[in-house]
């Protein structure tokens, strides 16, 4: 979970990937509300680990399966930095 700093937190040094999802969050808050509502991927007590798995896998190929994703446009530059391309 990514969130601002604010006043009455303490003084932290952020990664940079962190900063940059933070950035992106709203993105990030946009797919999990698709996942959630669209796909029906929601936390509904699984009586076992192979019903959650289903439930999970299911609702990840529904999403698979939408014309029009948001994405981050995030790539891996060789020399270990994170590259924000904005096309």
């Amino acid at each position: 979970l990514f969130t601002k700093l604010r006043k009455n937190m303490k003084n932290h040094i952020m990664k940079m990937e962190d900063k940059i999802l933070l950035r992106k969050r709203a993105i990030i808050e946009t797919i999990n509300d698709e996942l959630k509502n669209h796909c029906q991927v929601e936390h509904t007590r699984h009586r076992s680990v192979n019903n959650f798995m289903i439930n999970i896998l299911g609702g990840l190929t529904a999403y698979c399966f939408f014309p029009k994703k948001p994405s981050l446009n995030l790539k891996k530059v060789n020399d270990g930095q994170l590259f924000l391309n904005f096309a």
